[in-house]
């Protein structure tokens, strides 16, 4: 095959999706930094929104009044809200946890994707699906262990980790609401703006003024973050989508060698066993679709987008996942980082 699709191609988007992979682990250790310099979560997640918004003025100056305009308000609000809500709990998620354990169990996103698409968006599972999530879900346990987490003081650092993934799951359901050619313009617009909105108040609340080494690293969260998007958004347009997106797997690797050498964190073998778990069944799934044939490259570059800091962010790719697709009886098309 050639263009697009071609081997080339796909060993390119193979390369973005893996720099992109870096991107996120390394927006994830300034997080850890900045917390462990007495910078509150709402403070980041501010930053992340701030920084962000602030190379795109350009472009969305130049576009005029235009870039504002939609038809769908409170889809876009409601997609926002759920995804600056995932980004504050995974800012609070490492702040408290080790970086290999929020991105293991930021991978359940396209599980809980799953169970929406049936609620919401009136799809049907068939058992085989049906049975790799429930498989998934007992690596969140593996992980997780809860009867190790009562007293430990992480029970609420864990939820915030599971929030976190849950709230990029309620964005990425919501991208199947919009039609086709809505602006991915107007998406990073109004979640930029909602994150300010409500990350503002509680930041002048809790702030601690920044020396000069935390500003700059408040601001690579917010422009690490928009060019690991960028990345992702290149990685699904150079290669097939089911090539690609099992290089997004690498964040536990990197996740695992970044906290060791920055913060002296070493997983459990609990955590690898997990993170197999919840990567096999979702990789069975996403097989399952494969088998199926069914086109889910663009919803699956909005999904991973979804997947942002270390599993924490969830602006840009919005446009790329507009069109519903025809039901069927075993399939989950809201579920593109796991269903093709």
């Amino acid at each position: 095959m050639k263009g697009k699709t071609g081997r080339n191609a796909n060993h390119t988007g193979a390369l973005w999706i893996t720099a992109a992979a870096v991107g996120f682990t390394v927006n994830g250790v300034l997080a850890k930094s900045l917390a462990a310099g007495g910078i509150e979560f709402m403070q980041i997640g501010f930053a992340r929104a701030f920084f962000a918004v602030l190379p795109l003025l350009p472009i969305l100056i130049s576009l005029g009044p235009s870039a504002f305009r939609t038809n769908h308000p409170w889809i876009h609000i409601g997609r926002a809200v759920a995804g600056a809500g995932a980004m504050i709990l995974g800012f609070y998620a490492l702040q408290h946890l080790p970086l290999a354990n929020v991105v293991a169990l930021g991978f359940t996103t396209p599980l809980f994707i799953i169970v929406f698409a049936v609620l919401f968006l009136g799809e049907s599972v068939r058992w085989r699906r049906w049975t790799a999530t429930l498989i998934g879900f007992l690596g969140v346990l593996v992980i997780v262990r809860p009867t190790s987490l009562i007293g430990s003081g992480t029970e609420l650092a864990v939820l915030a980790a599971l929030g976190t993934a849950l709230g990029i799951a309620i964005a990425a359901t919501l991208l199947k609401r919009f039609p086709e050619g809505e602006s991915e313009t107007v998406m990073l617009f109004y979640f930029c703006m909602t994150s300010i909105v409500l990350t503002a108040v509680p930041a002048v609340t809790t702030w601690q003024p920044p020396t000069f080494e935390q500003w700059l690293l408040l601001a690579g969260v917010g422009l690490v973050g928009v060019a690991s998007q960028a990345m992702i958004i290149k990685a699904f347009r150079s290669g097939e989508a089911t090539f690609v997106a099992p290089f997004d797997y690498s964040k536990l690797l990197f996740a695992a060698v970044f906290g060791y050498i920055f913060f002296g964190e070493r997983p459990d073998a609990w955590t690898w066993v997990g993170a197999a778990i919840i990567i096999a069944a979702t990789f069975y799934i996403a097989r399952r679709e494969a088998q199926l044939q069914k086109p889910v490259e663009r919803r699956l570059a909005a999904t991973l987008d979804e997947t942002g800091t270390a599993g924490a962010d969830t602006p840009a790719t919005g446009a790329a996942v507009s069109r519903p697709a025809p039901r069927d009886r075993d399939r989950s098309t809201a579920s593109p980082a796991a269903n093709r």
